[in-house]
């Protein structure tokens, strides 16, 4: 199973057992019972504020574990500058090593976890988000529930008691950076843990769900029992592309759980791996944005919104049979610190703007900004407060 820390560059590495065992046939899908009769809409709104709990994000969390390093470093641990790897043996000792040697940052981290986090930012109503996900029983999954209390967000996670934390060691040298990711707890959440209660009482208390495509590698089965209660209930779930590789390797999960997306995001290069994973002759964003909502949709309500991201150029949406264009935010060359978290910045300053039922275009332009704001500062990190209007 594949986890998804940041940058999505890491996770296909860690692809190969799925390549040896060859992608499996794929069965034609039928579609789930259509959702209920439109119905007047539920309250997902108060006064113009989002409510407490009304969006929850369930993925893969990584505790991002940044400092200033020398070279010697990584001499040590045999790490190359500007470089991005999943962590071998050789590198297990170097997390302990960079938190007691050097002055650390810890982040919050994971690609769900880092959109849930600036939603909530943007958002500045503390518990307007949940999160549920896996972290080890051990000191930097401590660390990884204070930071997202720290944040705001109303974390649940299941405490693996065998399996270390994940963690991302990030190496600053020179403004230069290397990322050695160590998965590890990320890829044991089971269902069972979302079946407590407690916990499925987030499930039902939110009014929008969001699920990075990473979290189809680890429990599609929790994936499944969402998107029904959202279906069922009349809600938006939402996910993520997150990755050629899941596209190309995890089409039955994918294509089982898109039957519910309300709202997919996605990047260009992802957008046309789906395409010729699919045998869509053209490699035209904007067709392909179109083709992906009018895939089946299980609701009876809902449309799907596709919205793709493509850096620098304009971000493309499909929606209702048409595609609108919109600007990015242009950022001088030498204002660029770091684009490590850019895609999952921008989808939670899309849905912090959702969530208060606003406007695509005003949620295009949080996103924006929530994207520019990220890659100023070097992580996923932000301001005490955003400068939205």
């Amino acid at each position: 199973m594949v986890g998804e820390g940041e940058p999505s560059s890491l996770a296909p590495i860690n692809t190969l057992t799925f390549l040896a065992l060859g992608a499996p046939d794929l069965p034609l899908l039928l579609l789930p019972p259509a959702r209920p009769p439109a119905r007047p809409p539920f309250a997902l709104v108060l006064s113009g504020m989002a409510y407490e709990g009304i969006l929850l994000g369930m993925g893969n969390p990584l505790l991002d574990i940044s400092a200033v390093v020398d070279e010697e470093f990584l001499e040590k641990y045999d790490v190359k500058l500007n470089n991005a790897i999943l962590a071998e043996e050789k590198h297990l000792p170097m997390y302990d090593d960079l938190a007691t040697k050097y002055n650390v940052e810890y982040i919050a981290g994971g690609a769900t976890q880092n959109s849930i986090r600036v939603a909530q930012w943007m958002l500045q109503i503390p518990g307007a988000t949940s999160y549920i996900g896996c972290i080890g029983k051990d000191k930097f999954g401590e660390e990884m529930k204070k930071k997202a209390k720290d944040a705001g967000v109303n974390g649940h996670y299941y405490e693996d008691e065998t399996t270390p934390t994940g963690t991302c060691a990030v190496c600053v040298v020179g403004g230069e950076r290397s990322l050695v990711a160590n998965l590890s707890a990320a890829n044991c959440y089971k269902s069972e843990h979302l079946k407590k209660p407690e916990n499925w009482a987030l499930v039902e208390k939110a009014k929008y769900v969001y699920i990075a495509g990473f979290f189809l590698t680890v429990s599609p089965e929790s994936i499944q029992l969402v998107a029904e209660h959202v279906a069922a209930n009349n809600k938006v779930f939402m996910m993520n592309l997150s990755a050629t590789f899941i596209c190309e390797f995890f089409r039955d999960v994918q294509e089982k759980a898109l039957l519910y997306v309300d709202y997919l995001f996605g990047n260009e290069t992802e957008a046309k791996t789906f395409a010729k994973v699919h045998g869509w002759e053209t490699e035209n964003v904007e067709e392909i944005a179109l083709k992906i909502s009018a895939l089946p949709n299980a609701s009876g309500t809902h449309k799907r919104i596709t919205v793709i991201t493509q850096g620098c150029d304009p971000v493309i949406v499909a929606d209702d049979g048409k595609v609108k264009k919109f600007p990015v935010i242009v950022l001088p060359k030498e204002k660029l610190v770091d684009t490590n978290g850019a895609g999952d910045a921008f989808v939670g300053g899309f849905l912090s703007q959702l969530v208060q039922e606003k406007s695509i275009e005003d949620c295009v332009r949080a996103g924006c900004y929530a994207a520019n704001v990220i890659i100023q500062r070097s992580g996923c990190t932000y301001p005490e407060k955003p400068e939205f209007k």
